[in-house]
């Protein structure tokens, strides 16, 4: 398996010196700068961004006040990731697509817990930012309904 970068600098601004570290599902690569060459379905586990402080406290009101994420202003290229094998090249075989949708889902559910104990004194404020990154991040991408698009749904079908 290969390892991507482990020390990564800072996706904003490529700065070395690091604050906070956020995860973030492989296919939120698409939506990063640099990202379009990545294979994210060759991703395993989750996709670590790194942030500087003063990035940091950009990301954090970006997320906490607006409800948004910053992923379009990340470059994928300082982010760190594992990749599996390349199996095709290594067995002149064909193995299947990993189905990540099991990690999303899971990242989906502790970001909403997450979210439901934004009150507990326990919930850390990088936690939150995390959770909503993630949150955004799956509704922009489309694999998850977001709160305004479940009510419209809920109406749509109630019209019927």
């Amino acid at each position: 398996m290969y390892a991507g970068l482990k020390n990564t600098p800072c996706c904003l601004c490529g700065r070395d010196d690091t604050h906070t570290r956020i995860a973030v599902p492989p296919r939120a690569l698409r939506l990063m700068e640099n990202g379009e060459p990545i294979a994210w379905r060759d991703v395993v586990g989750t996709v670590t961004l790194r942030f500087c402080a003063d990035d940091w406290d950009l990301v954090s009101d970006l997320a906490i006040e607006m409800d948004a994420h910053p992923l379009s202003r990340c470059n994928a290229a300082y982010v760190s990731l594992d990749l599996r094998e390349d199996h095709e090249a290594l067995l002149s075989a064909t193995k299947a697509e990993t189905d990540q949708t099991e990690l999303e889902a899971r990242l989906a559910d502790e970001a909403e817990a997450t979210l439901d104990a934004v009150d507990d004194p326990y919930t850390e404020a990088r936690d939150v930012v995390e959770a909503i990154v993630v949150l955004r991040a799956l509704e922009e991408l489309g694999v998850r309904d977001g709160p305004d698009g479940a009510a419209e749904a809920t109406a749509t079908a109630d019209d019927d």
